[in-house]
């Protein structure tokens, strides 16, 4: 804002007139500029109007509805500028015209060429260029093509011109541009060949998380908003507030070129660790003093929290918030993203490779390392080139914006190409031995009595059972396992566990236990069944349900048995997607004392709420229609919360209200909305229930149409 202020002034000296005008409109800009900026012809005679076009020019470069006070492009690309003149006619053989372009300390000059630029070009990677079009409108006015690098830097420029005639040289401030990431241009390091893959992982604002536990897991929707008001130059704003940047600002605009660079800055930015990040992480306990992270359910909220408060960290996230915002980041800057879940994520202290996990004789979960399985983590994977690694590691690159350790002395991760994970390359940059670690880490699991070990089993298949993410064009779950890990000959089994329906809130938790006797000999067995409760990013604590027994086993058998636990037997009162049971079975040979164990992690599925549409195959941009939102409390007691509505580009704000259910009753609750863009938009709908200390979703997906 302080450099679009200096700009205004240094142009009202030059008698550069740029009227500005407040507006709401469907692109979501709250400013824009006047597409004609009026020479003072008192003061220069000649030029008399300079016209951005920058609706044209947005459209062309694919950032319409992107929200910015100022033009918004993308490199690689040209963008059209119309010169209008008064008294005669440009002539290139006596007249002059330079535009300027400076980012920061770093600026280029470049002199409109006379001759006229005929079909299409490919873009040249060394220098930017501008050139005369054929066709101008009139002898008055002439069309000037200004054509960026592919590999300009992403940044906020400023825009002048000069012009030198035979008896003056004038200077005019044209404003500001913002440059973006081409995913579109082939000679961009971001180029992705797909359009519909474009459209999923640039153009698009919601998206699908993923939590829970890979046999139950649940999908959440997210608004990553970046076409919110304002939301384009909050992100910018992370550039600038780096530490990079802070501390040798020449050198950080010059990085600024490579998507690599970008990743790891915003990587660190999007948590308040060790700068002036956007979230802090808290995992546990109470969220006083700010937000519970399932309560967030987009960005915008979040970024425009960071903005207004002059950039104090926003409490409060965890690992599917922070993947989230910067997906929201990434995606405005024009780097194509997706937000991916792995189930079964180990996070691995000491870099071994290897996660050690201790139980009792009884099957409770000790925590004697501080290494842990998360029952979920979520990070997101950018699509950018690696000439760094070379061509082999192009493609998906994994990037966490969670602080858990530090690389190059700050907490971000990546990134890390896909490639080199699979192919177990983990010397290669950046911190591929930790995501390595995260989806192909052996668990030795060890059961112990008095510091003595009693007996020790290696699982290779147990860590990243199930990496995904949302499936392009859908709502479903795309399964990219195989992207991360090649598969592993399954081992024998003497003891295993099932869950025999989905736990769900206030019912029973039905679970078999089935035994095999891979021997030739009878067995005489003790089993001992254990259940604890754990949140999704550390190891379990109390014990809260029990069950032990002898069983006799034939050369051969295999038995099953049935277990339930009682909704009453539930050591927590809170359910959520963050809270979990963990399951652990411990056989034990009588005669041999030889022990063996399997374990299993799932979540409490919450009910959801169900959102319907008036009409829904004939919704139409800027035309009135009608959401309701429905919910069967299966509660036994009465509840009370909050609900609230939201829809980027489909509602202005979000709607909020308070309400009591009592048991069995059914809420009905219309909204209205008018849409502002054409194409698929959500609309989400949360319920936060103060009395019972849990978070209700629900979403719908909408096709606006053209009137």
């Amino acid at each position: 804002m302080l450099l679009f202020i200096i700009l205004r002034n240094r142009q009202r000296r030059e008698g550069v007139r740029i009227s500005y005008k407040k507006r709401e409109n469907k692109e979501g800009s709250a400013f824009t500029a006047e597409q004609n900026i009026n020479i003072s012809k008192e003061s220069h005679g000649w030029l008399k109007s300079v016209d951005l076009q920058s609706a044209k020019n947005q459209f062309n470069h694919k950032t319409n509805g992107l929200s910015s006070s100022t033009l918004v492009l993308r490199r690689g690309q040209p963008f059209q500028i119309l010169l209008s003149f008064d008294g005669r006619a440009f002539d290139p053989r006596q007249d002059k015209l330079i535009f300027q372009v400076v980012l920061g300390p770093l600026s280029v000059e470049l002199p409109v060429s006379g001759q006229p630029v005929s079909g299409t070009r490919e873009p040249s990677t060394m220098q930017w260029s501008a050139t005369l079009e054929r066709g101008v409108p009139n002898s008055s006015t002439i069309s000037v093509s200004v054509l960026s690098m592919p590999s300009a830097s992403v940044g906020v420029y400023s825009l002048s011109l000069r012009v030198e005639t035979r008896t003056s040289v004038r200077t005019h401030s044209l404003g500001l541009f913002t440059m973006l990431c081409n995913p579109w241009c082939q000679s961009d390091s971001v180029f992705l060949s797909s359009e519909a893959l474009r459209d999923e992982y640039v153009r698009s604002d919601f998206g699908l998380l993923f939590k829970g536990a890979p046999s139950n897991y649940v999908s959440r929707p997210w608004s990553f908003g970046q076409y919110e008001r304002g939301i384009l130059d909050i992100c910018m704003k992370l550039l600038e507030l780096s530490p990079q940047c802070l501390a040798n600002r020449r050198s950080d605009l010059l990085n600024r070129s490579n998507p690599v660079y970008i990743g790891r800055v915003i990587s660190a930015m999007v948590n308040s660790q060790d700068d002036r990040g956007v979230l802090m992480g808290k995992w546990s306990g109470e969220y006083k003093g700010g937000v519970n992270p399932s309560i967030w359910s987009g960005t915008a909220d979040i970024l425009r929290r960071w903005s207004e408060s002059q950039f104090r960290p926003v409490k409060y996230g965890q690992c599917w918030v922070f993947a989230a915002v910067m997906c929201t980041v990434m995606r405005a800057l024009g780097i194509p993203t997706r937000v991916v879940t792995n189930f079964s994520s180990a996070h691995d202290t000491d870099g071994n490779m290897v996660i050690e996990e201790y139980y009792s004789e009884m099957g409770e979960k000790l925590s004697h390392s501080r290494d842990s399985i998360w029952n979920f983590h979520v990070w997101v994977e950018s699509w950018m080139k690696r000439p760094d690694l070379g061509q082999s590691f192009d493609g998906w690159q994994v990037l966490d914006p969670t602080p858990q350790e530090t690389s190059g002395g700050m907490y971000r991760c990546g990134p890390a190409a896909l490639r080199a994970i699979r192919d177990r390359s983990v010397e290669a940059q950046y911190d591929v031995s930790f995501v390595y670690a995260a989806v192909n880490a052996d668990v030795r699991t060890m059961i112990v009595r008095d510091g003595k070990v009693l007996s020790s089993e290696t699982d290779t298949r147990r860590v990243g059972t199930l990496i995904c993410t949302k499936c392009p064009g859908s709502m479903q779950m795309l399964n990219i396992t195989s992207q991360y890990k090649t598969e592993t000959a399954p081992k024998d089994v003497a003891v295993s566990l099932a869950l025999l329906k989905t736990p769900v809130v206030r019912q029973n938790i039905i679970f078999d236990v089935t035994v095999t006797n891979n021997e030739s000999t009878h067995k005489e067995l003790k089993a001992h069944v254990n259940a604890q409760n754990k949140e999704y990013n550390s190891n379990p604590t109390n014990t809260f349900w029990e069950a032990h027994y002898d069983l006799k086993l034939a050369p051969k058998e295999t038995r099953t048995f049935k277990h339930e636990i009682l909704p009453s037997d539930l050591a927590f009162k809170e359910v959520s997607e963050e809270h979990l049971v963990n399951l652990a079975v411990v056989i034990e040979d009588v005669k041999t004392q030889k022990r063996t164990m399997a374990s299993q992690e799932f979540n409490i599925i919450s009910p959801t709420l169900t959102i319907e549409i008036a009409n829904e195959n004939a919704v139409v941009v800027n035309t009135q229609q009608t959401a309701t939102v429905t919910f069967t409390s299966p509660f036994a007691v009465p509840v009370n919360g909050e609900l609230t509505v939201m829809g980027s580009g489909l509602l202005e704000e979000n709607i909020q209200t308070r309400l009591t259910l009592k048991p069995g009753e059914t809420m009905r609750r219309p909204v209205q909305f008018i849409p502002e863009m054409t194409g698929f938009k959500m609309l989400q709908a949360s319920l936060v229930l103060t009395n019972l200390s849990s978070v209700l979703h629900g979403f719908k997906t909408i096709n606006v149409k053209q009137a």
